[in-house]
């Protein structure tokens, strides 16, 4: 009785072999594909000061040219050059690249002016525009100093999100964005197909996670997103606070 079941046993052993050997091999060749087409492009990552090689510089020393005046329809930038850094002017209006971009990576370092004499909601008051519309809020925080609605204070996605955690330095001490951007995709009937997505870091830390933004970000409560082009300029505002910028840089995804 048991060698005759041992028997059976390894007929259907056999059998079993027979009919799914050549599915397990299947299996296991497509879950080990190795990729050698499509090489990664080489970039040297820079550091410090310097950009990534495959970077946009969007300002050098003594030189603001590659900026205009959004009020003055495309007349130089009047903001204020110091060396390795420029400075809002008050009263000029916001200013904008000349060149214009879609999904990108972008670095720019701020400082808001030491000892401000402000009005209330004005402290350090300035913003970075991706596309000229979807705003990341630059705004003097530093331990709640001067309060503001929290998705009003630096690092937010202005009236929004707030950010994770508060990462301020204080004010006087240069800061830094790196932020990751997707751009909105538009359907041929210009619906919307899908929202624009921001990452955002204050110096070295996570404060916005992939957060899809709502619609283009202005100081009203409610907006809704209306078709545009698939690059459009970068935006700095000027809010009457003589924010100061350096080392901007941009790669486009």
């Amino acid at each position: 009785m048991k060698v005759t079941l041992l028997i059976k046993r390894s007929i259907f052993y056999l059998i079993f072999l027979t009919v799914f050997q050549p599915s397990f091999a299947q299996t296991k060749t497509k879950n080990n594909f190795e990729e050698w087409s499509g090489k990664p492009e080489i970039v040297n990552p820079g550091g410090g000061t310097s950009a990534p090689s495959d970077a946009i510089s969007l300002f050098s020393k003594d030189d603001l040219t590659l900026w205009e005046s959004l009020r003055e329809n495309g007349t130089p930038a009047r903001w204020k050059i110091g060396g390795d850094y420029f400075t809002v002017e008050p009263g000029t209006g916001d200013i904008v690249t000349k060149k214009s971009f879609g999904d990108c990576q972008l670095h720019i370092e701020w400082k808001i002016p030491e000892n401000e004499v402000q009005s209330a909601l004005n402290f350090g008051n300035s913003g970075i525009y991706l596309m000229g519309l979807y705003e990341v809020q630059i705004y003097s925080s530093y331990n709640d100093e001067h309060k503001i609605y929290y998705n009003g204070q630096a690092g937010s996605i202005y009236k929004q999100y707030a950010p994770l955690v508060n990462a301020c330095f204080p004010a006087g001490t240069w800061q830094s964005y790196d932020i990751v951007f997707t751009a909105p995709r538009f359907k041929s009937d210009l619906s919307l197909d899908s929202p624009a997505f921001i990452t955002v870091f204050q110096n070295g830390v996570l404060i916005q996670n992939h957060v899809a933004i709502k619609a283009p970000t202005t100081h009203n409560d409610f907006t809704e997103y209306k078709a545009h082009p698939g690059k459009l300029p970068l935006l700095l505002q000027e809010h009457k606070s003589k924010v100061s910028y350096r080392n901007i840089w941009i790669r486009e995804l």
